[in-house]
């Protein structure tokens, strides 16, 4: 008799799967296995072990926001169509924005360092943002993260429902009030 072959891409695929309906705290290889139906052997055949599977679908999650859900054109501004995206996608896959940018146990550091190198990209390749210096990316980043993160959270969890125009004009109001204040100092110690 054969035995089965379970791929990374199929224990990756199980994985991602459980992070989006229980949250990190439900990432166990026990979990894992059972949506699988196996074992939890495969899944220490592919990965050393669970904090390696975790890095691996983090880094799969990073690409898909990196390359299908970010880059998404509503406005022509770089930093109100990152906002934008990030805030629907915090909508239409609440579960697993929660898992990656809420959860005690998320993504974490991970998740923030890249958002901040996907922002940092953004703005020193966009003309009306690229002679910003560090200190003001920096705070310009944080800004807006801030905004963008409380718009987020609570669409997310549905307490609000602004229109993208709302949102347009909330971003555009952080974006000119970092932009105008001569001193980025408070938002430097965020």
């Amino acid at each position: 008799m054969r035995r089965k072959v379970y791929t990374k891409d199929q224990i990756l695929k199980a994985a991602y799967e459980v992070v989006e309906n229980e949250g990190f705290s439900g990432f166990t290889a026990r979990n894992i296995a059972k949506k699988m139906g196996i074992s939890t052997q495969p899944i220490y055949l592919e990965f050393k072990n669970m904090s390696d599977l975790k890095n691996t679908l983090l880094d799969e999650i990073c690409n898909h926001l990196y390359y299908d859900i970010f880059p998404e054109v509503r406005t022509g501004d770089t930093i109100i169509d990152l906002g934008l995206s990030y805030v629907y996608f915090a909508k239409e896959q609440s579960n697993l924005y929660n898992a990656l940018y809420v959860q005690e146990y998320g993504g974490g550091k991970k998740m923030h360092d890249f958002s901040y190198n996907y922002f940092h990209q953004l703005i020193v390749e966009h003309p009306k943002y690229k002679n910003l210096s560090e200190k003001r990316i920096n705070a310009l980043h944080v800004g807006t993260w801030i905004c963008v993160t409380g718009i987020a959270t609570l669409m997310s969890s549905g307490i609000i429902a602004p229109t993208q125009d709302e949102i347009v004009h909330l971003m555009n109001r952080t974006i000119k009030n970092i932009l105008e204040e001569e001193d980025t100092s408070v938002l430097d110690t965020l």
